[in-house]
């Protein structure tokens, strides 16, 4: 998987700055958005300067390709799944809870209408 997803010699190194770092301010991003009911378009175009900075962490502290569109979008698309695991989850609690009488919980990341709701 060395150089087709990551071009580290580690992936240590990939899950470091991608997974851990990224995705963990990728799935905050998402639950900012959630909480303050912003639009999920909002969050791609986020996740869009998110992976900028991702690339650049690579580039940074372990020598990786800046401007290397391949990585770029391996990065950007762990980011924009963190970020979708993370505002669906939030939003989901929300309507729950917001709207008890309304919804109920379907899953950890959907909801759906009470059948009693008429």
């Amino acid at each position: 998987m060395q150089g087709v997803i990551y071009e580290e010699t580690s992936i240590f190194t990939f899950a470091l700055v991608t997974i851990i770092l990224g995705g963990g301010a990728a799935w905050l991003t998402g639950r900012a958005l959630a909480i303050t009911w912003r639009r999920y378009w909002q969050l791609l175009a986020y996740m869009l300067l998110l992976a900028a900075a991702v690339r650049f962490l690579h580039f940074a502290l372990f020598e990786g390709t800046l401007l290397a569109l391949r990585f770029y979008l391996v990065d950007l698309a762990f980011l924009v799944v963190f970020g979708t695991l993370g505002y669906m989850q939030t939003r989901a609690s929300q309507m729950t809870t917001q709207y008890p009488w309304l919804y109920e919980r379907a899953s950890p990341l959907h909801w759906r209408s009470r059948k009693d709701a008429a």
